[in-house]
């Protein structure tokens, strides 16, 4: 602040017409009407002296006062040189108008305030309704502002308001700042610029820059699209992963799956409300962890009680487990409505799931959709592992490649259906826990995932797990590289044709598994 100062020390040596009409300022201030005081204010805020912001902080708290000779003061000191003030002094009345004037004029000066938190949203501000008067001011805070951040936001701002300046030079160099940044706003603002412009030169610098602009945004279109298909892949994958256990090991049509997502959310639901009303709420962001093998346990413990009193009684009817799961989704949705009403619910996302990084203006990756990837992989890779390396893995990948030798070797391929089945619930309601976090809860959440995950099935191959990996990718990737060329509900329909014409080809899908009792 003290180079600040003498920044502004030396502007008031160099230029004493401004200085003078600075001290004319600030006598309207003390003895001016409300027009006259509103004026002052306008220029006050100009001059950008490092004593203005503090003067005007004090009248807006009601703090300044002004004597009858005309002199500003602060706390029984005068505001400009500090020195003891003993004649009398009355506060200076402000109305509507000159409030707003000020508020104004104080958000410009914070441009020069201690604070980076305040100079960035007064550069913001500044940025989000640019005027001319405002160029002399960026241009000092330019001079003088450290942080590189800060500053390039700054030369920003002072691009957009020197784009309409009347001398072609500095619209050139304003048309090659913006052509930098390649933000979708500097590309708006070249665009208006061009349809008015009439300089040549002005207009060969606007074609280049726009040209810049389009191709770095189409690239950085193409990544966040690539994204948006990774978190869409990421949620399918979450989706069907316990179905393609549950169709893999026991060819059973389970239309309940999407409630057992339903109930993972729920349950996430109940576990935040919890926390909110039993712990200190330092403890609410930690309520995620809690939620998700409480999910897994309910949705599990839930899908293990329809297999052993349901679908046990019907495999190898496939139509008939179609219609029981169907009629006991039915009932799972009626019931939920019954305990917690049919209005959606509200799932907070703990503060370190909040936000997102901001790639260009307005394009966010937000952090609750990376931290969901990160957990299907961890899902994923866990499922892995115990499809791999355990003896409940092990025994699933025998009666799924052939049950009756399974069944001939000591396998208890009824323990294993239900354990199999509460496996691939669980997997679905740890699901319903990343899904709450991207949206409300609702009854209905799980039917809007169901027709999507059996195609990942299907098109990945029944049983397969990478096989589900590579199709839930597979589709959300397409989806979002389809949708911006498309629209949403034709990319759709593209992606089931696709699905259709390959699995003419591929009937088994990508990821066929293999077994004697498979390939008969």
């Amino acid at each position: 602040m003290r180079l600040l100062s003498l920044i502004f020390g030396l502007l008031m040596l160099i230029q004493p017409a401004f200085a003078q009409s600075a001290d004319d300022a600030y006598r309207q201030l003390a003895t001016g009407g409300f027009t006259e005081r509103a004026s002052a204010i306008e220029t006050l805020a100009a001059s950008g002296h490092p004593k203005v912001l503090p003067i005007l902080k004090a009248l807006s708290d009601g703090n300044l006062q002004a004597t009858d000779a005309g002199a500003l003061v602060i706390d029984g000191k005068d505001a400009l040189t500090g020195a003891a003030v003993t004649d009398s002094a009355a506060p200076i009345p402000l109305n509507n108008r000159v409030r707003s004037v000020l508020r104004g004029a104080m958000g410009r000066l914070a441009l020069f305030d201690s604070d980076p938190a305040a100079r960035t949203a007064a550069v913001e501000a500044i940025q989000a309704s640019p005027t001319p008067d405002s160029i002399p001011l960026l241009r000092t805070a330019l001079a003088a502002e450290t942080v590189p951040a800060i500053k390039e936001r700054i030369e920003s701002t002072l691009a957009i308001v020197e784009l309409n300046d009347p001398d072609p030079a500095r619209r050139i160099a304003a048309v090659k700042n913006l052509g930098e940044q390649a933000t979708p706003r500097a590309q708006g603002l070249l665009r208006t610029r061009l349809a008015a412009e009439e300089n040549p030169q002005v207009k060969t610098a606007i074609d280049t820059a726009l040209a810049s602009i389009d191709t770095r945004l189409s690239f950085v279109y193409f990544g966040l699209n690539i994204f948006q298909g990774l978190s869409l892949g990421s949620v399918l994958l979450l989706a069907a992963c316990g179905l393609a256990i549950t169709f893999g090991v026991m060819g059973v049509i389970n239309m309940a799956h999407g409630e057992m997502i339903m109930i993972g959310a729920y349950t996430t639901y109940v576990v935040q409300q919890v926390f909110r009303t039993y712990l200190p709420p330092s403890f609410l962001d930690w309520y995620l962890p809690v939620a998700v093998p409480a999910a897994f346990l309910v949705a599990g413990a839930i899908g293990i009680a329809i297999e052993r009193g349901i679908i046990r009684f019907l495999y190898g009817r496939a139509l008939e487990t179609l219609l029981a799961t169907w009629g006991v989704s039915l009932a799972l949705q009626q019931a939920v409505r019954s305990i917690f009403g049919a209005p959606n619910k509200e799932v907070a996302n703990p503060t370190w799931m909040t936000g997102g990084m901001e790639i260009v203006a307005g394009q966010v990756v937000t952090w609750n959709r990376l931290v969901i990837i990160l957990f299907a992989v961890a899902v994923v890779a866990g499922l892995a592992a115990i499809m791999r390396f355990s003896a409940m893995g092990l025994q699933m990948r025998a009666v799924t490649q052939n049950r009756p030798m399974a069944s001939a070797m000591g396998i208890r391929t009824g323990r294993v259906d239900a354990l199999t089945f509460g496996l691939g619930s669980g997997i679905a309601g740890i699901a319903g826990v990343a899904l709450s976090q991207i949206g409300n809860v609702s009854p209905n959440l799980g039917q809007a995932y169901i027709v999507d995950s059996f195609m990942v099935v299907v098109f990945g191959g029944v049983g397969s797990l990478w096989g589900t990996i590579a199709g839930a990718l597979s589709l959300g990737l397409v989806n979002k590289l389809l949708e911006p060329m498309a629209g949403a509900m034709l990319g759709k329909i593209l992606v089931l044709v696709i699905i259709i014409l390959f699995i003419q080809r591929r009937p088994r899908g990508l990821f066929a598994l293999k077994g004697r009792s498979v390939e008969s």
